[in-house]
């Protein structure tokens, strides 16, 4: 009989290269989901907050019935989704889930849209439409909120370097902000910036007129001055043209 040590290798197992781990059973990744899970489900169940503690390394292997190891590849996995936050010294905390990942995954997926069919670009650019037009009647129902003298310190910034030919990225997002602030909205405000974040990095891959920072300034200025004089119509259309001239660029990039 074989033992072990003269036993030949099965010839159907392909030998594991020197130096890589092994691949880790699909049994082991459903496991490491179901105890990320738990460990969200425990949050949720305890209403815990961004900020408040998460209970010991020792008390959660306790409660989850869980290894020490398993433990740790989870909440590291959940840190880096900002799930939670952990304070090497200090504990584990909740976190405050920013949209970092968010913003990479669609940063380079439009990446790639824009050098391809454009579909993932244009579908971003359709949802950040929508939701920008869609909040329009929101934004003049904060009216006496908003503060114009920041917007227009905005758009007089982006007016100004489109005299000098140049873009004005900073002032551009400046307006967006002063414009959605008022609602008091944190998770509106943070979505906008993402799109707005994923569109400037794809700017410099989009076809530029002469004019572009100027008509780009124009169309500001254009929902501002809707905004002034409270008119809903006007600045629906101002917002939509603000889109129109976006797709004219992707559809510019598109035929080249």
């Amino acid at each position: 009989m074989d033992t072990p040590a003269t036993r030949k290798p099965d010839s159907r197992t392909e030998p594991q290269p020197p130096g890589e781990p092994a691949p880790r059973p699909s049994g082991a990744r459903a496991n490491q989901r179901a105890l990320q899970a738990a460990v969200r489900q425990l949050i949720v169940d305890r209403g815990l907050e961004a900020g408040s503690p998460l209970p010991t390394e020792s008390e959660l292997m306790r409660q989850l019935q869980v290894s020490r190891h398993p433990l740790r590849e989870a909440m590291k996995a959940l840190e880096a989704v900002g799930i939670v936050d952990i304070r090497h010294g200090h504990g584990t905390y909740v976190g405050s889930v920013p949209f970092s990942a968010l913003e990479a995954g669609l940063s380079f997926r439009s990446a790639l849209s824009v050098r391809g069919d454009h579909a993932d670009i244009h579908n971003l650019l359709e949802v950040r439409e929508v939701l920008e037009t869609g909040l329009a009647g929101r934004v003049l129902g904060a009216y006496d909120l908003l503060d114009f003298a920041a917007l227009d310190a905005a758009v007089s910034g982006m007016e100004r370097e489109a005299e000098r030919g140049r873009h004005a990225p900073a002032h551009d997002w400046a307006f967006h902000e002063a414009l959605y602030r008022p609602l008091d909205n944190a998770l509106v405000l943070d979505l906008l910036q993402v799109f707005w974040k994923v569109f400037h990095t794809l700017d410099a891959d989009l076809p530029r007129a002469a004019d572009t920072a100027a008509v780009t300034a124009r169309r500001h200025r254009q929902i501002l001055e809707a905004l002034r004089a409270k008119d809903e119509t006007a600045l629906h259309e101002a917002v939509s043209e603000h889109f129109r001239g976006i797709r004219s660029r992707l559809r510019s990039a598109h035929a080249r």
